[in-house]
């Protein structure tokens, strides 16, 4: 039977601009796919990523690219050979996770043989501001959830520990995970580690480039390190190793679910720590993300959290945790 590709681009505005260390955000540019087969339909999300050299157009027209091979019924294992790790894969590939399951009657988290979802812990970002206003939106998020709310704060290499220490005024017992983007060098890093140690961060996520993160080797870190723009797939690991202490695994890199499990399971059997993020995107891209996030130590999925609208559907947070979508919206 034939299935039936539909690819839309759709921009969710966000509720407030998100400013990183590249640039900054005002919403969140998004490629939807849709396949029909048999009166089901199965939906994945992607985000294209500038860094790694993606546009909305240039996704698109992978994805145009497979068209025939889609209609012909390309299964998730061929689909990895034929496209490249990326945001056209993930949203392809989560597309057909959806639409197996629906197709079968059976949820992707019973097919993966995990119990059911159930919220979760997830990180809370602070986008770059003033350490002002970094320090109110920290006691904010402490004041609104649990005390113990994990906030990651995004940094660059101007005024950081400042930054660090109005979050950590504000919000004195929430844990702590900073994301400086690759904007910093191996000096600023190895300055701050013991103040980084003394505010209670947990992880610092890709603090330098990742074509220079070859000054890591042999670094022995106070702070445990994640890897993020350096690792994208199973295959990236080997050169990790002696760099990292943690990967981050996002949906958008790996190019989906499938490959997203193939990197969990061999970075946990080579002894890294897991992180599962994302992009700002809706609710689409976060629910296959929540297979992977049940395994992970840190989670980063409040992408959709900084949506104006997000699906009604979708997940949410609801005393501090993230809570899965409705039964039926993805994977059911």
């Amino acid at each position: 039977m034939l299935r039936e590709l539909t690819v839309k681009h759709c921009s969710f505005p966000l509720v407030a601009p998100f400013r990183i260390a590249r640039g900054v955000k005002h919403a969140a540019e998004v490629v939807l796919v849709e396949l029909e087969q048999g009166g089901a339909t199965g939906r994945g999300e992607s985000v294209p990523y500038a860094r790694y050299g993606e546009s909305v157009d240039s996704v698109m027209a992978q994805l145009e690219s497979v068209r025939a091979e889609v209609a012909g019924g390309m299964g998730r294992e061929e689909l990895q050979a034929r496209l490249p790790a990326g945001a056209a894969r993930n949203a392809l590939d989560s597309a057909l996770w959806d639409l197996e399951a629906r197709l079968t009657s059976v949820p992707v988290w019973a097919g993966l043989a995990r119990p059911s979802p159930l919220p979760l812990t997830s990180a809370i970002t602070i986008g770059i501001d003033t350490p002002q206003r970094m320090g109110e939106e920290a006691a904010r998020l402490a004041g609104a959830g649990p005390a113990n709310v994990l906030i990651k704060i995004k940094l660059d290499a101007h005024e950081p520990m400042a930054r660090i220490r109005a979050v950590r005024r504000a919000a004195p017992n929430a844990r702590m995970i900073v994301d400086p983007n690759e904007s910093w060098n191996i000096d600023l890093l190895r300055d701050l580690q013991s103040e980084l140690e003394s505010a209670g961060v947990e992880l610092v996520e890709q603090p330098l480039p990742a074509d220079a993160d070859e000054a890591l080797l042999n670094f022995v870190p106070r702070v445990p390190v994640c890897a993020d723009e350096s690792c994208h797939v199973a295959a990236d690991l080997p050169r990790l190793h002696g760099r990292y202490q943690a990967v981050n695994i996002k949906l958008d890199k790996t190019g989906g679910l499938t490959e997203a499990w193939r990197l969990l399971r061999s970075a946990r059997a080579e002894g890294f720590r897991i992180m599962v993020g994302c992009m700002v995107c809706s609710s689409v891209g976060i629910a296959p993300a929540l297979e992977v996030a049940r395994e992970a130590e840190f989670i980063d999925l409040d992408g959709p959290l900084w949506l104006k609208d997000d699906y009604a559907d979708g997940v949410h947070l609801r005393h501090g945790l993230l809570v899965p979508p409705q039964p039926g919206f993805w994977g059911a």
